[in-house]
């Protein structure tokens, strides 16, 4: 054998999980030229080996394709380090600290802004502003909560975005306001673009040192490629300049932004910005479109009334008319529509767009899907399987913890509340699951998702009853779903997704092997390499 058929790195003594139904056992894989040559046993792949071969001896430990992202915010979360960053933090004491500190060690920045507060730290999750004003009087403070939908302001950023007790609440959003009718300082959803209009934004060079800080973290929790789920124009610069340049070693899907107010009009730009994106491991061929809001403020679309709420059930954020004509047009020329859907109205909305494109255009391959499906209507869920639509998850809610028992559970009731995360019932009826993240929403650890998919249990509480026992995944379809499930979503699966002779080699190592009784639970697995396309990304 020439040296040059000899492969470039060799993978023995691994535990091989292909992700593929066909292959038998493997504990041997090798690469050359940045694909995969070779998946089977140790003795087999030795003879192959050449002096210009490194080779990765394992002791059993997991080697498994890398781990894919179906919807992650890495920009907003690469970002984070500048900002004041509460998610580590678990009262309204620590948060104010925090931003007490913040605030004092950046004199300079005429804005505090940051994100990572828990709607359960405060009453009906609405934190005032006059916590805010007695630490920070003379700036603006904008503060994002941990799922991105609600916003903590102070006196004078009201005062600076011209919020008062005139300001009418948007239809896509909420002013909370006190007894007196005066914003209270906690904005929902729509309402908080009021303010995003006069916060600083992010520069280039900003959003270039984002992608870069997300990369390295993301790569160290084993992930190769993503969907980003929000990508606006400037966004979008930033990565294809990153690809252009080289180092944008991930795979990338950009999910474009579709403005709620925006019309027809607008796809002619989605395609301007689509055929100049197509630069190294970057594509732009996915539409992000915006539903609905989140439950715990009721601005999620529900299909009946929320307890307790006087006949309240939620608007869509696009208007059904609208988004039946953009979808059918996107689908047309071959965009993928990522639906934003939490509430059952909001699914199926979704659904019901996509059998109108079918309808409209044929079967296609776009592969639309919805994700964070948290409560789904008994009918709706056989129809994702029947219409092709991903269910795009975001397993690591899945557990009962105090947002669902405070505020999800009694605006939602008993009976509704047992529709919520029907993995396994999406699954049993035919769909394909994607996983993601929704980071910085939650962990970007992957196998801290794939625990909780599992068990429906929050790592930090591991002894407490699962969350709807049902609809616990099996091992296999949780790896399955950040995996090869992911990478159908992101188009990616003809060449990586699974461990198999022709694919890129796009591959993760970790430190234990999975499959064994007495390494505890997979969330406390660690990566040790990330490789794409067989070159190192990531050493522990």
């Amino acid at each position: 054998m020439s040296s040059s058929d000899r492969p470039d790195l060799v993978f023995i003594g691994a535990a091989v999980e292909t992700m593929t139904d066909e292959a038998g056992p493997a504990d041997a894989v090798a690469v050359r030229d940045g694909r995969i040559v070779f998946v089977g046993r140790s003795a087999d792949v030795r003879p192959l080996i050449g002096p210009g071969t490194r080779v990765v001896d394992l002791d059993g430990e997991t080697l498994l394709p890398g781990f894919q992202d179906a919807h992650v915010h890495p920009i907003e979360g690469g970002l984070l380090s500048r900002e004041c960053d509460l998610h580590e933090l678990d009262d309204a004491s620590a948060y104010l600290d925090a931003v007490a500190a913040y605030a004092t060690a950046h004199p300079e920045r005429d804005w505090i802004t940051g994100s990572g507060w828990s709607l359960p730290t405060f009453p009906r999750g609405e934190p005032g502003r006059e916590l805010l004003d007695v630490i920070v009087p003379d700036r603006p403070v904008f503060l994002y909560s941990d799922d991105g939908h609600c916003a903590w302001v102070n006196s004078r950023a009201l005062a600076v975005a011209g919020i008062d007790r005139s300001t009418p609440d948007p239809a896509d959003g909420r002013i909370v306001r006190d007894a007196g009718g005066d914003p209270a300082g906690t904005l929902h959803d729509g309402a908080i673009e009021l303010m995003y209009r006069h916060a600083p934004k992010a520069t280039h060079a900003d959003l270039l040192d984002g992608i870069r800080t997300a990369q390295r973290h993301l790569h160290s929790l084993g992930i190769t490629a993503w969907q980003d789920a929000h990508v606006e124009a400037d966004a979008l610069a930033a990565y294809r300049e990153a690809a252009d340049a080289g180092w944008l070693t991930a795979r990338v899907v950009a999910a474009l932004w579709w403005e709620r107010d925006a019309g027809l009009n607008r796809i002619e730009d989605f395609e301007r910005q689509r055929a100049a994106s197509a630069v190294g491991r970057l594509r732009a061929d996915s539409v992000k479109l915006m539903l609905d809001g989140i439950l715990e403020s009721q601005t999620a679309f529900v299909t009946s009334p929320y307890t307790g709420s006087d006949g309240w059930a939620g608007n869509p954020f696009i208007d059904p008319d609208l988004l039946r004509e953009a979808v059918i047009d996107l689908d047309r020329r071959g965009f993928q529509a990522h639906f934003h859907a939490i509430g059952d109205g909001a699914i199926r909305l979704a659904l019901d767009t996509v059998e109108a494109a079918m309808a409209a255009n044929g079967l296609g391959d776009h592969r639309h899907h919805i994700a964070h499906i948290e409560l789904v209507h008994p009918d709706d869920v056989p129809r994702f399987g029947q219409l092709g639509v991903v269910a795009n998850m975001q397993p690591f809610w899945a557990s009962d913890d105090d947002q669902m028992r405070t505020l999800r559970v009694p605006v939602l009731g008993p009976g509704r509340a047992g529709w919520q995360y029907p993995f396994a019932s999406l699954l049993r009826t035919g769909a394909t699951l994607a996983g993601g993240s929704d980071w910085t929403v939650s962990t970007a650890n992957p196998l801290l998702e794939i625990e909780v998919a599992v068990t429906r249990v929050a790592p930090e509480t591991r002894d407490v009853a699962p969350f709807l026992p049902d609809e616990r995944l099996t091992l296999d379809a949780a790896l399955q779903a950040f995996t090869i499930g992911s990478a159908y979503v992101n188009h990616l699966d003809d060449e990586t997704g699974t461990i198999e002779v022709g694919k890129l080699a796009d591959l993760v190592v970790l430190d234990r092997n999975v499959r064994a009784l007495d390494v505890g639970p997979i969330g406390e697995a660690t990566v040790r390499q990330t490789f794409v396309e067989g070159q190192e990304v990531f050493s522990a």
